[in-house]
């Protein structure tokens, strides 16, 4: 079993650890065997050094050991739709509002999110607001599931391990390992994820995590305006990993008939009563048209990921009829009056 003092000092080496080590590793900080120095150590040397796919898969996989899980019967085509946050663009929350809709248009959606990290609202904020319970049982997400074709894993309720690092990961104040781990992390052993990224450069890498982890059907996502969701403003850079395969591309609004706009202005938000008000707007059909076109784009994202598409442009087409005919405002209602037997 590695140390913490030997994996500082093969960090400090710059030496990645194997899987097996890293493992070994993750175990000891979810138990809360690590001290806290050692631990910003570990942290700050492998931001410096730069996570590998490896070392992030067993990072995860333990992680996966650690929570709570969703007794979901039937995982086939879960569909997670997340972003690792960080991307500081004050956004309403889109993949939030997205849910609804992809369960209108027919996916079973497992959403896994927090309170807000550097944004105006996280995920569990806005829904705190919208008047949705929290704190409910997984055995409840799991009947929600079922019934509803939608569910909500609030992240602190389902990895109580990472109270051991969260102090520390306030301490240091910037981005770690575990800004990313969260989205590959689903506590309903979601195996389809559509999942936005802070950094280009994690499209490539999180494919290959999710690769390793099992994922069946993936898109990671990065706008090239900095969104870690797939964008109005220009291209999104996606890698998808479909049946085992990785395949890297950039996906532009006007390949499925939709506008480019020119800023994200209209999509700005100070605050988690703003972004409800933003999410019921779409879901009224009374949105600005870039906050509707991109909760639209991100929700056919996730219908393609979830299987229920076979493509971008028939996942639009399902995610346009699901909003206009009032079947997502439905679905949220349900998911809010839904009482569990």
């Amino acid at each position: 079993m590695i140390t913490p003092k030997q994996a500082l000092a093969q960090l400090v080496d710059n030496k990645a650890l194997h899987y097996d080590e890293m493992q070994d590793l993750m175990r000891q900080i979810m138990r809360g065997e690590v001290p806290p120095e050692q631990m910003a150590g570990i942290l700050v040397g492998l931001r410096m050094k730069g996570e590998t796919v490896s070392e992030i898969a067993a990072a995860a996989s333990v992680m996966r050991e650690f929570a709570t899980q969703v007794p979901v019967q039937d995982t086939h085509n879960l569909v997670d739709i997340v972003g690792t946050g960080g991307d500081g663009a004050k956004t309403f929350n889109i993949s939030t509002t997205a849910m609804f809709v992809a369960a209108a248009a027919g996916a079973k959606v497992a959403k896994h999110g927090g309170r807000s990290v550097s944004s105006s609202s996280g995920a569990a904020d806005v829904l705190a607001h919208l008047g949705v319970d929290l704190n409910v049982s997984p055995q409840q997400i799991a009947q929600q599931i079922a019934q509803c074709g939608l569910g909500f894993m609030f992240a602190q309720n389902h990895h109580s391990a990472m109270r051991h690092v969260a102090p520390v990961r306030q301490a240091l104040g910037f981005r770690t390992l575990f800004n990313i781990l969260g989205p590959m992390t689903n506590p309903a052993a979601a195996t389809n994820q559509l999942i936005g990224v802070f950094h280009v450069d994690l499209c490539e890498t999180l494919s290959r995590v999710l690769q390793q982890l099992g994922s069946e059907h993936a898109l990671v996502v990065h706008g090239s305006d900095g969104l870690d969701e797939i964008t109005v403003t220009g291209s999104t850079r996606i890698a998808e990993l479909n049946n085992g395969v990785i395949h890297t591309y950039d996906f532009h609004p006007e390949e499925v008939g939709l506008p480019i706009y020119a800023d994200l202005d209209a999509l700005k938000v100070d605050n988690p009563s703003q972004s409800l008000a933003m999410m019921n707007a779409v879901l009224d059909n009374t949105a600005p048209p870039a906050a509707r076109d991109i909760v639209l784009l991100n929700v056919a994202a996730c219908l393609y990921a979830g299987n229920v598409a076979g493509s971008l442009k028939d996942g639009l087409a399902l995610a346009q009829d699901a909003l206009l005919s009032g079947k997502a405002k439905a679905k949220q209602q349900e998911f809010l009056q839904f009482k569990p037997a």
